[in-house]
């Protein structure tokens, strides 16, 4: 019988400086960005030009997103930051910050990997609450018909636990649907892509296998074998995986392919939810996709 080793704290003083170092609070200017915080040049289109660049509504939508705070209140921090800088710059309203989140394109920061490095993803998708009640009137009196959500698509780098891509949509749309979004928005080379029954479709299975990765779904229990042996057409991946789970069980065949690795992408969800909360406060669906890339950027 083997035993864990127990992990003993002993550097205390270290490890109690640790958890107060979490509360401390940074922050610095680059002069790259304070140069390009304003716009200096104009567009030739009609209309008053832009006064902040991208990078100006970027910064000032991620310390909202990081605090929690409403339009008024980022305007007001901001200002405060720059005010205690004393940076040649100005903080955009809390108007042009509403505005200008529309049409913000958020790109996710992921780390540099070896060209033949191939990766084993892992897909599932979350609903955000964009309005609803509290745990307390839905214990009580139930749930109303203006409760919505949003959905919130992931896919998770088995190997490193980072964010490869990300889709926000309604949700009327399934899972399967959209994971042709998905795999287009990852260029490097795929191994294997995990996923629960919700990705259980031809469609789903074609776009896997154009990528040169293996799927690895599990069917519906009553699923049946499209091509058998003795057709001249090659196996489908689908039928192969019917065929393991009818030989090995589908409590081992889970084991053997990875497919728990899948659970990753549960994880990665709690862990955004936990940090910046499952509410999205903007009404308009594209300041919601917005706002939650900007949670998926800022916990990297």
């Amino acid at each position: 019988m083997s035993r864990k080793h127990k992990y003993r704290i002993r550097n205390w003083k270290d490890y109690n400086e640790a958890l107060v170092s979490r509360g401390r609070i940074t922050f610095w200017f680059d002069e790259e960005s304070i140069k390009k915080w304003h716009k200096t040049k104009k567009t030739g289109k009609r209309g008053r030009p832009k006064l902040y660049a991208d990078i100006a509504i970027q910064c000032a939508l991620t310390i909202r997103e990081i605090f929690r705070l409403p339009l008024r209140g980022t305007e007001g921090y901001l200002r405060s930051l720059i005010e205690w800088a004393q940076l040649p710059i100005k903080a955009p309203d809390y108007t042009t910050l509403s505005i200008r989140q529309k049409e913000l394109d958020i790109f996710l920061p992921k780390t540099k990997r070896n060209g033949q490095e191939r990766s084993h993803i892992v897909v599932d998708a979350t609903g955000l609450k964009v309005f609803g009640e509290g745990e307390w009137k839905v214990r009580q009196h139930g749930y109303s018909k203006r409760r919505m959500w949003v959905k919130l698509h992931l896919v998770i780098n088995a190997d490193n636990h980072e964010i490869e891509a990300a889709v926000v949509s309604t949700n009327d749309f399934k899972d399967s649907e959209v994971l042709p979004d998905l795999l287009d928005q990852i260029n490097d080379e795929i191994d294997q892509v995990s996923g629960d029954g919700g990705y259980d479709s031809k469609e789903s299975y074609r776009h896997i296998t154009e990528k040169g990765a293996k799927a690895i779904i599990p069917p519906r229990r009553d699923a049946v074998i499209e091509r058998h042996g003795n057709c001249d057409a090659l196996s489908l991946p689908r039928d192969d995986i019917i065929r393991s789970i009818r030989l090995l069980g589908r409590k081992e065949w889970k084991k053997q392919s990875g497919y728990h690795k899948r659970s990753l992408a549960e994880t990665a969800m709690y862990r955004l939810k936990m940090i910046f909360n499952e509410n999205l406060r903007a009404r308009i669906f594209e300041n919601q996709s917005t706002e939650a890339f900007f949670a998926m950027s800022s916990a990297k």
